[in-house]
């Protein structure tokens, strides 16, 4: 797909959510069944992190499998054909190959031959990274509407000998559709940041052009995730609260108009710390990180599909979303739904 923008037509619209869909694969790995295999307990990953269980992908299912689900979830809620579809944007750092992009494969799968599609790599802020670029592309004029995902098989890439990072993560995949339309509801901003200088707390060594695929370098296990978990919480933290409240700040708000608060669903203590830094009751924080652990670019739009479909999400609601991810990266955004 070409895109031509022409200038003289160009009329800034409000780009909105139409439609949530998401997918979690079937299985379903409790803390007992990671007590069998590395030394832990339940009590250790609950009381530290707030999960209890996860869902792994299947040995013959890929990140672009749960993608593909989870967008054609959106769309039959949006009502939106293949067809019109005019751009695929898809976070993820658990793509199906280094290249070309899992978007690519997804719009193959769903059939949208109309529309641009990339990845976008920005770890747990790669779904709001990508609403970002969505939301930009429609005020411009550029395009009317959106398929934006956020999915990840984050099984594959972490060391299931290292107790501290493997108990902490799982598979899913969330998909909005985001159409140009008129009137005040819609995504009122974005907002996003980085800081490479953290690079090293937060990351995957291998397999990239830096660190080829030796004897060595399989030995050394530098392909999986690899953190620093009491360094990277200090940072989140931190600029959770600031983009927050820079989004909310932005729209002349206060953290009293926001109606839901869908932060990423790292572990429960950084949740519970950015809402107290942020004064915001626990009834309007969106958790279920106790169900499905740490999905990376999936967790917000997975707890936003979760939030829409349950009811959570009435009309004008101001929804803030919230993430930090490794680069690092910080992204938010509001939404009067």
């Amino acid at each position: 797909m070409h895109c031509h923008l022409n200038v003289r037509e160009t009329v800034l619209k409000r780009a909105r959510i139409t439609g949530t869909g998401s997918c979690v694969p079937e299985k379903v790995m409790t803390n007992a069944d990671i007590e069998k295999f590395i030394d832990t307990s339940d009590e250790w990953i609950v009381t530290r992190t707030g999960i209890r269980e996860r869902h792994i992908i299947s040995d013959d299912q890929n990140t672009s499998d749960l993608a593909t689900t989870a967008a054609k979830n959106a769309m039959e809620m949006a009502g939106v054909t293949a067809e019109e579809i005019d751009l695929i944007v898809l976070g993820t750092i658990s793509a199906d190959y280094p290249w070309p992009s899992t978007a690519c494969i997804v719009q193959e799968n769903i059939g949208a031959k109309n529309a641009t599609a990339f990845d976008i790599s920005a770890a747990c802020s790669g779904f709001l990274f990508a609403l970002e670029n969505a939301v930009a592309q429609i005020k411009s004029g550029r395009i009317k509407k959106a398929l934006v995902i956020g999915a990840e098989a984050l099984s594959r890439i972490i060391d299931w000998e290292d107790r501290n990072t493997c108990v902490l993560f799982g598979d899913a995949a969330g998909a909005v559709v985001v159409e140009a339309v008129e009137g005040d509801r819609g995504i009122l901003s974005t907002h996003s940041h980085s800081d490479g200088s953290y690079l090293e707390l937060l990351y995957q060594p291998g397999f990239g052009t830096r660190h080829m695929p030796t004897e060595e370098a399989l030995k050394n296990r530098n392909y999986f995730l690899q953190m620093r978990g009491n360094d990277v919480f200090k940072v989140a933290v931190r600029m959770l609260t600031e983009v927050a409240i820079e989004a909310v700040e932005h729209n002349g708000m206060t953290m009293a108009d926001v109606d839901l608060f869908i932060p990423h669903q790292a572990n429960i203590r950084i949740l519970e710390a950015t809402a107290k830094r942020l004064k915001l009751p626990s009834d309007k924080v969106y958790i279920n990180v106790d169900r499905f652990g740490n999905t990376s670019a999936a967790t917000i739009p997975l707890a936003l599909d979760e939030a829409n479909r349950g009811g959570r999400l009435k009309e004008n609601d101001i929804i803030l979303l919230d993430a930090f991810g490794g680069g690092f990266t910080w992204a938010s955004a509001l939404l009067r739904w």
